[in-house]
């Protein structure tokens, strides 16, 4: 990575965030500009901003930026789980650990990598690098994932993701019991002010999110949740639960790690570790087909790594109160 450390100069002119990083940084449009910006790839006196803020002068501003990746992701024959596939679309079963298009520093093995191989019809929709591709899954988690195959589907799906039509249903293990069944948390999601890799709910600048919550199971020291998704902001479910106080299992990001410790049963520790990532999984996915207009809904079980995590706490559960 390349990064760029400079003082916009004192007494200058009034001037936009992405057109002042554009022109010191030299080589980049302003438009890559506003990209960085919008990445958290530009801080000004140590807090990521918005690319229409006004410098006035004197500010101290870092600009991080990431390797080039290939104009055209290359086709990859990686086995896909496909629930469903047309003309219009393919709707697939993303395991955990796959990333979904490339970005910087994976520039392959990725879903679109893997749909290239697969689908002879896939247009570059979204994106050279993200083709057909209209909502994302975080790499570590699983589950239910749409992708356009031409633009007229791309449209489509995304204006019912933009109008919260969309169906999705989660399934998360997280720390602790909430004190209700179940329940509904709003807030403003937006880039964590100091670290570029964090969303936060308490962003001064951000998007309006709101997700459904309702408790399927309580065991010792974990539940189990089935959340709806009303928007979908990044790393949405991920935010609310941890800011309410329940943050997922696995969840290095978002606290998962500190509340390990306070899991009594050595074995449960064992399985969470093993499961190396945040315990969230995208149950269901239900929308109109672009074309015939058709309601279509796609379900799917829990992964293995998060169904032997239940098993076992089902296990737990009956034993204890035999």
């Amino acid at each position: 990575m390349e990064i760029h450390e400079f003082t916009y100069e004192p007494d200058s002119e009034p001037a936009r965030l992405d057109q002042v990083v554009a022109r010191l940084t030299g080589g980049i449009t302003r438009a890559a500009a506003q990209r960085l910006i919008e990445t958290g790839m530009v801080t000004v006196e140590g807090s990521v901003q918005k690319p229409s803020v006004k410098l006035r002068g004197g500010e101290r501003i870092v600009v991080t930026i990431p390797p080039p990746v290939p104009a055209t992701p290359a086709p990859e024959e990686i086995p896909l789980t496909v629930l469903f596939e047309d003309r219009d679309l393919i709707v697939i079963n993303k395991p955990a650990g796959m990333v979904v298009h490339p970005g910087a520093g994976t520039s392959s093995g990725t879903l679109v990598n893997a749909l290239l191989a697969h689908c002879h019809d896939l247009s570059g929709v979204g994106g050279e690098l993200r083709p057909g591709i209209v909502h994302r899954i975080d790499k570590d988690t699983s589950g239910v994932i749409v992708v356009a195959k031409h633009d007229a589907s791309h449209q489509s799906l995304a204006h019912q993701f933009k109008e919260h039509t969309i169906k999705r249903i989660y399934l998360a293990l997280i720390f602790g019991s909430p004190k209700t069944d179940k329940g509904r948390i709003e807030s403003v999601i937006g880039r964590h002010p100091t670290d570029r890799k964090r969303m936060s709910g308490k962003a001064r600048h951000g998007k309006h999110a709101v997700t459904h919550w309702q408790v399927l199971g309580r065991y010792a020291g974990v539940s189990l949740l089935k959340l709806r998704l009303e928007t979908g902001r990044t790393h949405q479910i991920r935010v609310h639960l941890s800011e309410a106080g329940h943050p997922l299992l696995g969840d290095d990001t978002y606290g998962g790690t500190g509340r390990l410790s306070g899991i009594r049963d050595p074995e449960l520790r064992t399985l969470i570790r093993e499961m190396g990532r945040q315990a969230l999984h995208a149950k269901t996915l239900g929308f109109l087909h672009p074309t015939s207009g058709e309601y279509m809904e796609f379900d799917t079980d829990l992964p293995p790594d998060m169904q032997r995590i239940v098993a076992y706490l089902e296990a737990s559960h009956a034993s204890d109160t035999i």
